[in-house]
C-alpha cells in the first residue's frame, strides 16, 4: 500500500440507495427524492418508511407503520434511573442520549435487526424528553401513541400538544437531515453492523461520533452568535472582528458542499414562519449570512466556505421551542432514522469493514533487558 488518504476523502466503501450528495451542484437526495421536496412534504414517519422500504407508504401502510412504531416509544424503568442520575448529575444530553441509547432493548422483546432498528428509533425522543425532564425538576411525561413521532417528541418535553405549525417544522428538519451520505456517525455505524454485532450497538456508537462537535455539536454555537450579533445590531462588525481574530465563523463551510447547503434553503424557509414581522430577530439572521458569505469570500478566497445546515438549524429549532441545549439530541432523533437503515443496508450483503493504515513508526529495534535501560 502507498499513500494515505487521510479522512477518507473520495473513498467510496460501500453502495447505497438511501441518499446522494452533489457537493458542487448543492444537490441533496434522500430515498429518490430532492431534499426540498420531501423535507417540505412527508411527515416523519413516511420518510422512515422510504429509506426502510425504499418506496413511499400508502395510507394503510403508514397507519400500520405509524402505529408500530408509537408501540416501541416506553422506556424501562431502568433507563429512567440511569437518565434521571445523569439529569441530577447534569450531564451533558448527548450523554444521555448515549446510555439510554445503549439500553434501549431492555424490557424488549428481541425481534431480529428491524424490530431493534424500529425499536432504537422509536426510544429516542422519549429518552432525550425524559432526561430533559428530570434536568428541569419534573416528572417525565409518557409517549402519546394518538401523536406523530414529531409531535410527541413536543409533546414529551412539555406536557403541552403543540401547535401543528410546530410539529411541521419540526418534522421538515427531522427529515431533512435524517440521512447524509457516508457520514462520520453513519459510517460508525456501517462499520459496527458489519462485525456481526447488533443495530442498538451501531446506535450507541453513532451517538458518541455525533457528540463531536466537528459533526453535531454546533447548532448551539450558532444560537449564540446570532443572538449576540442580534443584541450588537452590527453584523458586519461582528464577521470582521471574528475573522480577523482568525476564529471560526459558526455555520458556515462544510466537508462535502462547495455551495450553500441545499438544507439550508429548506430550514429558512420553515424557520420564517416562526418570526413575525414585528421580530427583527430573523431579518439579523439573513443580513447577517449576507454579510458573512461576502466577507468569507473576502478573507479566504482560496475557499469555498457557504451557509451550512446548521446556521438555520438553529432558527427554526428556535422558533419551534426545542431547548438550545437539546439541539445535538434532537439531531440525534433524526439522524437515528438514517443510521439504521444504513445498518439494514450494510447486514443485506455484509463484509467486514476493514482499512488499512501506513505505518511510519520505527523498525529493527533490539529488546534490552528492563534493568539495563
Amino acid at each position: 500500500m502507498t499513500g494515505v488518504n487521510r479522512g477518507l476523502d473520495g473513498v467510496a466503501v460501500a453502495e447505497t440507495r438511501l441518499s446522494t450528495m452533489d457537493g458542487e451542484a448543492g444537490e441533496l437526495i434522500i430515498g429518490g427524492f430532492p431534499v426540498e421536496e420531501l423535507a417540505a412534504n412527508a411527515t416523519f414517519e413516511e420518510t422512515l418508511y422510504l429509506l426502510f422500504h425504499d418506496r413511499l407508504p400508502d395510507a394503510q401502510e403508514l397507519s400500520e407503520f405509524r402505529a408500530d412504531l408509537a408501540a416501541r416509544r416506553e422506556i424501562d424503568e431502568g433507563v429512567l434511573g440511569v437518565l434521571q442520575r445523569a439529569a441530577d448529575q447534569e450531564k451533558p444530553a448527548m450523554d444521555a442520549l448515549r446510555m439510554g441509547a445503549a439500553a434501549a432493548n431492555l424490557g424488549a422483546d428481541g425481534g431480529g435487526p428491524e424490530s431493534d432498528a424500529l425499536r432504537v428509533i422509536a426510544t429516542f425522543p422519549t429518552i432525550v424528553a425524559a432526561y430533559w425532564r428530570y434536568r428541569e425538576g419534573n416528572e417525565p411525561i409518557a409517549p402519546d401513541p394518538e401523536l406523530r413521532h414529531a409531535a410527541n417528541y413536543l409533546y414529551m418535553l412539555t406536557g403541552e400538544r403543540p401547535e401543528e405549525r410546530a410539529v411541521r417544522g419540526l418534522e421538515t428538519y427531522l427529515n431533512a437531515v435524517v440521512d447524509h451520505g457516508l457520514n462520520a456517525s453513519t459510517f460508525t455505524a456501517r462499520v459496527v453492523v458489519s462485525t456481526e454485532s447488533d443495530v442498538v450497538s451501531a446506535a450507541t456508537a453513532a451517538v458518541g461520533t455525533l457528540k463531536g462537535p466537528l459533526h453535531g455539536g454546533a447548532p448551539g454555537p450558532v444560537l449564540d452568535m446570532l443572538k449576540a450579533v442580534h443584541a450588537s445590531d452590527d453584523p458586519e462588525a461582528y464577521v470582521r472582528e471574528t475573522l480577523e481574530a482568525d476564529e471560526r465563523l459558526m455555520g458556515f463551510g462544510h466537508r462535502v458542499y462547495r455551495v450553500r447547503d441545499p438544507r439550508a434553503a429548506v430550514l429558512e424557509s420553515a424557520a420564517e414562519q416562526f418570526y413575525d414581522d414585528d421580530d427583527d430577530f430573523f431579518e439579523t439572521i439573513r443580513e447577517f449570512e449576507d454579510v458573512a458569505v461576502e466577507l468569507l469570500a473576502e478573507h479566504k478566497p482560496d475557499r469555498d466556505l457557504e451557509t451550512n445546515v446548521e446556521f438555520y438549524t438553529a432558527a427554526l429549532l428556535y422558533g419551534v421551542g426545542v431547548p438550545q441545549e437539546l439541539f445535538p439530541a434532537t439531531f440525534g432523533i433524526s439522524r437515528v432514522g438514517g443510521w439504521m437503515a444504513h445498518s439494514l443496508e450494510q447486514l443485506e450483503s455484509n463484509r467486514l469493514i476493514r482499512p488499512e493504515s501506513q505505518y511510519d513508526g520505527e523498525r529493527d529495534r533490539q529488546w534490552t533487558p528492563v534493568d539495563e535501560r
